[in-house]
């Protein structure tokens, strides 16, 4: 029996075990909606804007390890999900986006609602397709399924002509695909690898620093394992919190710009880095000049452009994550050596002199709320074990600083782009993932505005997130930085005529409560989360005027951190890169 090109694409999805996608319809992808209609086996979640579609996606992405697919119209449908597709090539999340598009004919002759999407998308995808011939739909689904989810993931777009989209063909969907032009490295050099395990064996003051792609790898057990047997200090990046126990005493915290005093420390006067998984982007470098100067850098990652790109490596390693630990653990294993205990001693020993300076503390004693206050009674109450996605800015920093994520793909933000409106729609996509989890997004009342349109899809799916404002009446970031280098000139950070949230939240059919106090703080979050009934909008009132620490400005490296006004000064102003 012959199907047309929308009936066919819906049967790939099947074929992938797709089991909910998002999207919102249109003129162009009006067959392929009809396909949909008529199929039991793939949920759709409609959301009420295409970004939030995308970052929905992505949130689903992240929080199972299986590709998101959004399903978009032309034009404007289509040009409202590069957002969100820049978010996840970023942050290198699979993705698989399928957009229709004007007729085939009709391309190239600014037809209604025609964009050139491929164009568009070019940079911020890992591939894209346009299908010219119905013959080629089951081939192009396979090919950015393969693409996507291999090699460093990283979203595909298909774009679909509305025309082959009604054709009618014989259906075939391939069980594999072999691309001669792409075959991503799996397995470590050999002679790299023992390169590798000469420096770490030898090391005085080693560190193990993580990032992303031990999530993405599902690499968390084997780094572990590594960590353990080393009995090395590690430190992740934003991107790869949880993939390593944030309570165990290996832990020294996240490092970067706004990392701890002992993760930085250890960086900046480290003698071996082993990396993994991570690219040396600017937040954890720093001032790269000044990065790690006495350090042998050992980087392992799936992309070998990233190898070298930022900061030059003494032993690159291009393979998978995953693949390429296992090998340094048997490699570490059948030489029997272990690292030398004295030197480790005295390392660790200087790390706990770093720690005793206590770089996240801030004034617990304050009769306003402070925001970190917020996020540590989330976690208590969580037991640490919900799923987390958050909106971009101090909040998200207070977040990564102050909740313990002991297990991978529970924190869900935008790293790389610094997406403001990624948490509410993220949080959907995490809750339609893990029905029976707790989820909460943690957010800021200029954040929240971007996407606030997807509290009515949470209403349509009776989802029971928990937003978790920190309103701080102001751009939170923005007012910080204008705070230390633009002499307080708060320039439009200041978020006047704000809605009122309890009411905003209730029109939408769900709870509001405004918490102005910190001995309400506990309360209100023990009621959200432990009702699973409805969605909770917590507006906690917090103070203005507090800054997230350490910081490390522009130009400074990672033994200039500047600390909050009670462990160390408060910055000067200065000049920006």
């Amino acid at each position: 029996m012959k199907l047309s090109g929308a009936e066919i694409l819906v049967r790939c999805l099947q074929e992938e075990g797709i089991d909910t996608i998002f999207g919102y319809p249109g003129g162009a992808a009006l067959h392929i909606y009809d396909a949909i209609y008529h199929q039991k086996q793939i949920r759709h979640v409609l959301t009420r804007h295409e970004q939030g579609a995308t970052h929905a996606a992505d949130g689903y992405a992240r929080a199972t390890g299986k590709p998101g697919v959004v399903v978009v119209t032309s034009g404007p449908g289509v040009t409202n999900t590069v957002t969100g597709i820049a978010t996840a090539y970023m942050d290198s999340i699979p993705l698989v986006v399928l957009s229709a598009q004007v007729p085939k004919q009709l391309i190239g002759d600014d037809a209604f609602q025609e964009v050139d999407a491929v164009g568009i998308t070019r940079p911020c995808v890992k591939h894209n397709i346009l299908v010219k011939d119905i013959d080629q739909v089951a081939l192009a689904i396979k090919k950015a399924f393969h693409i996507a989810s291999t090699g460093r993931p990283g979203p595909v777009l298909i774009d679909i002509p509305k025309d082959i989209t009604a054709e009618k063909t014989e259906f075939f969907y391939p069980e594999s695909i072999t691309m001669r032009s792409y075959a991503p490295r799996d397995k470590g050099h050999p002679k790299q690898i023992r390169r590798a395990l000469d420096l770490l064996l030898s090391a005085k003051r080693p560190i193990i620093y993580f990032g992303g792609g031990i999530i993405q790898a599902n690499a968390h057990q084997e780094l572990i394992e590594l960590v353990r047997m080393l009995g090395y200090p590690c430190t992740s990046t934003l991107m790869g919190l949880g993939g390593y126990p944030a309570t165990d005493q290996q832990f020294l915290g996240m490092l970067g710009m706004h990392g701890t005093y002992e993760s930085n420390m250890a960086m900046h006067e480290c003698d071996v880095l082993l990396a993994l998984g991570a690219r040396f982007d600017d937040r954890v470098t720093a001032e790269v000049s000044k990065f790690s100067p006495y350090a042998k850098i050992i980087h392992v990652d799936i992309d070998p452009s990233s190898i070298g790109k930022n900061v030059a490596v003494d032993v690159p390693i291009v393979g998978h994550v995953k693949t390429v630990i296992q090998e340094i653990i048997k490699g570490i294993k059948q030489r029997g050596d272990k690292p030398e205990a004295n030197d480790l001693a005295t390392w660790w020993k200087q790390i706990d002199a770093w720690r005793e300076k206590d770089s996240l503390s801030y004034d617990r004693a304050s009769d306003q709320i402070k925001p970190q206050f917020v996020v540590e009674k989330l976690c208590e109450i969580t037991g640490g074990d919900a799923f987390v996605t958050s909106d971009v800015g101090q909040h998200q920093m207070f977040t990564a600083q102050h909740y313990l994520f002991d297990k991978p793909r529970r924190w869900i933000n935008s790293g790389g782009l610094g997406t403001m409106g990624f948490g509410l729609p993220a949080a959907i996509g995490v809750q339609l993932a893990h029905p029976d989890s707790t989820v909460a997004c943690v957010t800021g009342e200029a954040s929240i505005m971007m996407c606030i349109q997807e509290l009515s899809t949470c209403r349509q799916f009776d989802l029971p997130l928990n937003l978790i404002c920190l309103n701080n009446r102001y751009m939170g970031m923005v007012r910080q930085w204008q705070e230390f280098f633009y002499d307080s000139r708060y320039s439009h950070s200041y978020m006047d005529a704000l809605p009122d949230f309890v009411s905003l939240a209730e029109s939408f059919g769900h709870v509001g409560i405004r918490i102005e106090k910190p001995g309400d703080v506990e309360g209100a979050l023990l009621q959200a989360i432990q009702d699973r009934s409805q969605l909770y909008f917590l507006d906690f009132i917090v103070d203005q005027s507090e800054n997230v620490y350490p910081m490390i400005a522009a130009g400074g490296g990672h033994n200039e951190m500047y600390l909050s006004p009670g462990t160390g000064d408060i910055p000067e102003e200065r000049e920006l890169a």
